[in-house]
């Protein structure tokens, strides 16, 4: 079989992989923690549900409007100017199925073959390959600190001819940094002196903790926003916890809309109808259900800072926002993808290497689900990584045994 070289070059999605070996170990029988979930764990808010029940109910469910529907429009649009600040219009909207297919789509209209796009280490696993299918070249800016906080100089130093955009998501996926406003202010700046995008990736906008608040990329430019080289990336998956309906949206000048619009036409016809009004009804709905959420994650934040005292030989920064952590390791190996195989077969936890995310050494934990499920799930890496441990544990009838790694 003859297989396109493009195609050979894209490495799987690492957290949607493991999430069917998680669900594979479960339908087996096995006791199995999923600390590397992606999604929050719960239930999509009423009124989305009873909005796409409505609509599917008319029995119309057929084409709509490639861009998205306009009522769903109006509602991003709402949402922007209260969250942002910024009146846009419906030409400066479009709808597609999941932010993930919104970035894709805006990449594909932007960059040429040979383009370079700046990514920030540590970064969400799908940035560099989805650069490479639009046949662009990643360019990774890691903190030479160690930090998950890189320096101005150091996107500067990354900057080339070739450079067309740079991607920001903030709070950070996978480390739940969140980007300094002096930060931010800056490479707004320095993308409009040199006419390179910045892409603001918000997914995880409202998810943030100790008081602290999100950091809109608007609030640094004065241009409106036709002539303005900042995108904004959103959709319902994360606030609201309805990564099933696939509903994201990217706000950016009429003519960058109406090439995406091209595009989505020719590739998914348009977003599903159903799950833009859940989306619609989400955005529409009472907002204490993000809140609700946002009190929830946090707790669950702070749960895990309190187990995770017990390693002495893990450095951990404490996430500022999204359900993420991405504590370093590197006392235990180097190697992430050995440790999280080893963690997942000895002590049934599943996290995500390090490496996927460009910083090799470190797993990814999440505690978007219970509180048992990261208490119990901290308790397991200790005994897997700690050779003072019991060199067996029984989990019910499951019988645990760690070999040293």
């Amino acid at each position: 079989m003859s297989i396109s070289q493009l195609a050979r070059t894209i490495s799987d999605s690492a957290t949607l992989k493991l999430n069917e070996e998680a669900q594979r170990l479960r339908d087996k029988g096995e006791p199995v923690i999923h600390l590397g979930i992606g999604e929050p764990k719960n239930k999509a808010p009423i009124t989305a549900i009873l909005s796409s029940a409505a609509r599917l109910q008319t029995g119309e469910v057929k084409y709509v409007p490639t861009d998205g529907l306009p009522s769903l429009k109006r509602a991003i649009i709402r949402y922007t100017e209260e969250n942002y600040g910024r009146l846009v219009a419906p030409a400066n909207v479009i709808v597609s199925a999941g932010a993930k297919q919104s970035l894709f789509n805006l990449l594909f209209a932007l960059v040429d073959p040979q383009d370079e796009v700046i990514v920030l280490a540590p970064y969400w696993v799908s940035y560099p390959e989805m650069i490479k299918l639009v046949r662009g070249v990643p360019v990774i800016v890691t903190p030479e600190d160690g930090s998950f906080q890189p320096t101005l100089a150091e996107v500067e130093g990354a900057i080339s001819s070739s450079t067309k955009a740079i991607i920001v998501n903030s709070p950070n996926n996978p480390s739940g940094v969140v980007y300094t406003a002096e930060f931010v202010g800056g490479l707004v700046e320095m993308c409009e002196e040199r006419g390179i995008y910045l892409i603001m990736d918000d997914i995880y906008q409202k998810l943030v903790f100790d008081g602290k608040f999100p950091v809109s990329a608007y609030a640094y430019t004065r241009r409106d926003i036709e002539d303005t080289h900042v995108i904004v990336v959103n959709g319902v998956s994360k606030l609201y916890g309805m990564t099933g309906f696939r509903i994201g949206w990217v706000i950016a000048n009429r003519e960058l809309v109406e090439v995406m619009t091209t595009i989505q036409s020719q590739t998914t016809s348009c977003p599903p109808a159903i799950s833009q009004a859940a989306a619609e009804g989400a955005l529409t709905g009472v907002q204490s259900v993000v809140e609700n959420l946002r009190l929830n994650i946090q707790n669950n934040r702070d749960v895990l800072m309190h187990e995770m005292r017990s390693f002495t030989d893990v450095r951990l920064t404490k996430p500022d926002g999204t359900f993420y952590c991405l504590p370093d390791f590197r006392a235990y190996t180097r190697n992430s993808v050995e440790l999280a195989s080893f963690v997942l077969k000895k002590a049934l936890v599943v996290t995500v290497p390090g490496k996927e995310f460009g910083m090799e050494g470190h797993l990814r934990l999440s505690y978007a689900g219970a509180v048992k499920d990261v208490t119990e799930g901290i308790k397991r890496l200790k005994w897997a990584l700690d050779p003072c441990s019991p060199s067996e544990i029984y989990i019910g009838d499951r019988r645990l045994v760690r070999d040293w790694l």
